[in-house]
């Protein structure tokens, strides 16, 4: 079974939940961030906004650059 990543960078022996969307690493339900995103279909400019964000789930570190990139 996988570990997460960042708990055993503390020292703390715990399995992960998923791995990061990004960067592919192991998260536990602690080190995870869930970041939704807009879904759009069709092509410009016939096309429309889904009414469900896509969840995606990531870890801290790559919540933070990709929210910090972002805005930028």
């Amino acid at each position: 079974m996988m570990k997460c990543y960042d708990c055993m960078n503390e020292g703390v022996d715990k399995e992960s939940t998923g791995t990061c969307t990004f960067c592919g690493k192991g998260i536990c339900s602690t080190h995870t961030k869930k970041l939704e995103l807009p879904v759009s279909v069709g092509t410009y400019p016939n096309f429309k906004r889904l009414p469900e964000p896509l969840p995606k789930f990531v870890c801290n570190e790559c919540a933070d650059n990709i929210i910090t990139d972002s805005f930028d």
